[in-house]
């Protein structure tokens, strides 16, 4: 049997200021959808993200509890360039989202940088370093 990831799931305490990261990001939302229990998105590699709400879990799971004390796990999203990387992460935190860690050149060849989303997941952005 093949192993295939179907999708990402992220738990949102607010779902309206989560698909608004996202879209800012530059993942391709439907609008209409701020007060769903549950969305779903393709990135343009087919990779898909979904989102649900607290309250959705627990409706399933009553003693859901969202993890503290920093993040479990991260999104990282391959940019073109690192000056991509740079845009990208200072038009983020120009919008009021929360920057992380400063874009930086990588010793392992990347140029890379950390923000999180309204939720404090953290989303890095990187590119390879003699990308053009």
């Amino acid at each position: 049997m093949a192993l295939r990831l179907g999708f990402i799931g992220i738990v949102t305490q607010d779902m309206a200021a989560s698909l608004a990261f996202y879209r800012a990001l530059g993942v391709d939302i439907p609008h209409g959808l701020d007060d769903a229990p549950h969305v779903d998105a393709r990135l343009d590699d087919g990779a898909a993200l979904a989102w649900d709400t607290v309250a959705t879990i627990r409706s399933f799971d009553p003693e859901y509890e969202p993890a503290a004390g920093g993040h479990r796990i991260a999104l990282a999203f391959d940019q073109e360039s690192p000056a991509e990387v740079d845009e990208v992460f200072a038009r983020l935190e120009a919008e009021g989202y929360a920057g992380h860690v400063a874009p930086w050149d990588a010793p392992w060849g990347q140029r890379y940088a950390t923000l999180l989303d309204p939720d404090g997941n953290s989303i890095d952005l990187y590119a390879a370093l003699d990308a053009n």
